[in-house]
């Protein structure tokens, strides 16, 4: 393999294997398993401006993805499960055995507290006699003290509904699952109705909490197709991360021959893809990507979760302005960064607005207006309408491609 591979050819294997350019590697239900496995989990975030984050991510991938798809893998297929992980993440059922160390310390966390164990065995007869259900259906009242972090806690100062800390205990537990959503509202059902039986009795592969790391680290590689051997926002929600940790993980990963360290112009430090991608990196030397396609990624999308490594290779900025004041924002408030050719053209904010959806468009600095590029990102934009059930995009004045009079 050569030396060094320019920013380009680095960009171009990202972009291919996330696939977000040329042909659409990822197609129909198998297709959205194949990405989730790849990046090990994709993050779930409840904020709907035009689409939630997992769905966003799905979505710029595959041809057809429909919101209901998602959905259907998760609460009637049974294919994937949502839980903690990177954040609070959507993730393939297989992987339950790995989370065992989460599961684990929520049981532990409740040994303290006695009445709250006998809460517990109350919803759990109640759901195995009733079925799935949610906090509102609970014969459980009254308040207590916790909070998602630690649970239930004597010494933390805020209260909540007992019935909802009870299910998110059965629930980090692993007693209970997600079984499905109505809007915001979860319905939790127990564990043993929803998890194969294979996963869920299969002890956690991982015993030892290097080979834990190593399992993460090696995950979070196939979530962006590369990483460097630093701290990372990437690395968030691996069990036990520390630095000593994270570089012996790095090593041993090497030396086993998992990972290999490749270097960019540019960029000091190596960059680690796994062993099995050194083919693709060395196609990308000849790959040219087809510029007639764009597409807009979720705020959370995995190949942004670590936005310093983007920067380096990519010269794009991203800050998800979702919790900055408004006064404050450089951008919008739900931003979309804009993928078309080997990098990054700029970003896009959508809002639904009845059979509309309100698109303002930033083109980055040093991006050229084309009849080219205002195609191909009208294009992508109109995609995105009609993936949120809206008729047509109405663009703001003077700040996005060129559009017909009347969709302004």
């Amino acid at each position: 393999m050569k030396k060094t591979f320019t920013k380009t050819e680095f960009r171009r294997f990202l972009l291919k294997r996330q696939g977000l350019v040329g042909r659409r590697r990822f197609r129909g239900e198998e297709g959205a398993l194949a990405f989730i496995r790849q990046a090990g989990c994709i993050q779930f975030d409840p904020i709907d401006v035009c689409g939630r984050n997992a769905e966003l991510t799905l979505f710029s991938r595959m041809a057809g993805f429909k919101k209901s798809d998602l959905y259907d893998l998760l609460y009637k297929k049974r294919l994937l499960f949502d839980y903690p992980d990177k954040e609070l993440s959507i993730i393939p059922v297989e992987d339950w055995p790995h989370l065992a160390r989460w599961r684990g310390t929520a049981k532990r966390n409740l040994a303290d507290f006695p009445e709250a164990a006998a809460l517990c065995a109350e919803a759990v007869r109640f759901i195995r006699e009733n079925g799935a259900a949610s906090s509102s259906e609970l014969p459980i009242t009254g308040r207590v003290r916790w909070n998602s972090a630690v649970h239930w806690s004597g010494n933390w100062h805020g209260e909540t509904n007992a019935a909802r800390a009870v299910l998110e205990q059965l629930y980090s537990e692993g007693r209970l699952v997600i079984h499905h959503r109505e809007g915001s509202r979860k319905f939790y059902d127990l564990a043993e109705r929803c998890i194969p039986p294979e996963a869920l009795s299969r002890p956690d592969p991982c015993p030892e909490l290097i080979d834990h790391i190593k399992w993460g680290v090696l995950r979070r590689i196939g979530a962006i197709g590369a990483l460097w051997d630093r701290r990372s926002d990437s690395l968030l929600g691996i069990w036990g991360m520390e630095a000593p940790l994270r570089r012996r993980a790095f090593a041993e990963l090497y030396e086993e021959g998992l990972i290999t360290p490749v270097r960019v112009e540019g960029i000091p430090a190596p960059l680690f893809i796994k062993s099995a991608d050194i083919e693709e990196l060395r196609g990308a030397e000849g790959f040219s990507p087809d510029r007639r396609r764009c597409e807009p990624l979720a705020p959370l999308d995995p190949l942004l979760w670590d936005r310093k490594l983007i920067e380096e290779v990519f010269g794009f900025r991203y800050r998800w302005e979702v919790y900055t004041p408004k006064e404050k924002r450089e951008f919008g408030y739900y931003t979309l960064p804009l993928v078309r050719g080997d990098g990054f053209v700029g970003r896009a904010e959508a809002k639904r607005a009845g059979e509309l959806l309100k698109v303002r468009i930033w083109y980055e600095p040093g991006t050229r207006r084309t009849k080219s590029l205002d195609d191909a990102v009208r294009a992508a934009m109109e995609r995105l309408a009609r993936f949120n059930g809206c008729e047509k995009c109405a663009y703001e004045r003077d700040a996005g491609p060129t559009a017909p009079d009347e969709a302004i």
